[in-house]
């Protein structure tokens, strides 16, 4: 759902978030990335009508699983979570790029709200600012628009 390669978000094709409740969670890891993430889910939510939206920040993206997996027991409709994970040096990027995609992944195999992965895995904060709200668009907002298309599915 890349909006470099589709173009602008087109919100008009996007379900009312009027009726859901609204869980995102965010990594305080990054900030300046994650908060321009936050930014762009939150004005889309906004933009469809969601007023039951609630944001619970957690120290790094490895406790998005952990937060998660708490909102999801709290039966919101659905849950973004929103990190930024910037290779460095050493394999520490690989080892919380996998268990966060993992984690989410098996959230969203227990089928009770869908889990939206709106976590950044950049090799450098170029990279990052591109995809949070600069050149690349912003992976919040599209993060935003893949949690209304989910939690609207009728399964």
């Amino acid at each position: 759902m890349a909006t470099s390669q589709h173009g602008s978000l087109n919100l008009d094709a996007v379900p009312s978030a009027v009726a859901l409740r609204i869980a995102i969670v965010v990594s305080e890891w990054n900030a300046e990335i994650t908060e321009n993430l936050y930014n762009g889910a939150h004005t889309v939510l906004k933009k469809k009508g969601c007023n039951n939206i609630h944001r619970i920040d957690v120290p790094g993206s490895f406790e998005l699983v952990y937060a998660c997996k708490a909102a999801m027991n709290a039966d919101y409709d659905v849950i973004i979570a929103l990190g930024s994970v910037i290779r460095g040096e050493t394999a520490h990027f690989d080892y919380v790029c996998e268990a966060v995609a993992t984690g989410i992944k098996d959230l969203n195999l227990q089928g009770k709200s869908p889990v939206i992965f709106g976590v950044l895995t950049d090799d450098n904060l170029l990279q990052a600012q591109a995809r949070s709200g600069g050149k690349l668009g912003n992976k919040g907002a599209e993060a935003a628009v893949a949690a209304i298309k989910m939690a609207s599915l009728a399964i």
